[in-house]
């Protein structure tokens, strides 16, 4: 593993809209796949509260859980999204086409105030100003956060997306290593 000199709070964001077999819901898929993260990045993560939203762009999908976890990590930003990605394709997630109905999506939206652009990575992500099923769960785990490009708090970034489809479904909490 990659290890960066100190640890950086990193930011990511999660989604389900299908289950798996052994999993009553996209909400037990969620806290099973951030168990294992947990248990991978030996961190203890604390987990916004989870909110009901509809899918974006609109479509005939399932409405999707979503949520931020926030965690410490000295995992350097590279192998951290390999973590996420192999955790996502233990429980199930299929890449097929943009936008496509999942089992378990994760991804990395702030590490620190870390700056990355290249092909394989942006951070901060680079559609999250434009999420509110992001910027409100973000808010929970993280509420002084300031996006590192453009120095805005998420308090202001949010005033600028529509979040009136969101739907409290479960109340913050922490998942251990």
């Amino acid at each position: 593993m990659q290890f960066d000199e100190k640890s950086a709070v990193c930011l990511v964001a999660f989604g389900s809209n299908l289950s798996l077999p052994g999993f009553a819901d996209s909400q037990a898929v969620i806290r099973a796949g951030l168990s294992r993260l947990a248990a991978v990045l030996q961190a203890d993560i604390q987990v916004s509260a989870l909110y009901r939203s509809n899918p974006v762009p609109p479509s005939d999908q399932p409405l999707y859980v979503n949520g931020v976890a926030r965690l410490e990590t000295r995992v350097a930003p590279r192998p951290l999204l390999a973590h996420l990605l192999s955790v996502e394709r233990e429980f199930g997630r299929e890449r097929s086409v943009a936008n496509a109905a999942r089992t378990l999506d994760l991804d990395l939206i702030a590490y620190g105030q870390t700056i990355v652009d290249d092909s394989n990575l942006t951070l901060p992500h680079p559609r999250m100003h434009e999420r509110g099923f992001v910027l409100r769960p973000l808010l929970d785990v993280e509420p002084d956060w300031r996006h590192p490009v453009w120095k805005t708090s998420a308090s202001d970034l949010i005033k600028t997306v529509d979040t009136s489809d969101l739907e409290v479904i479960a109340p913050p909490f922490r998942v251990s290593a």
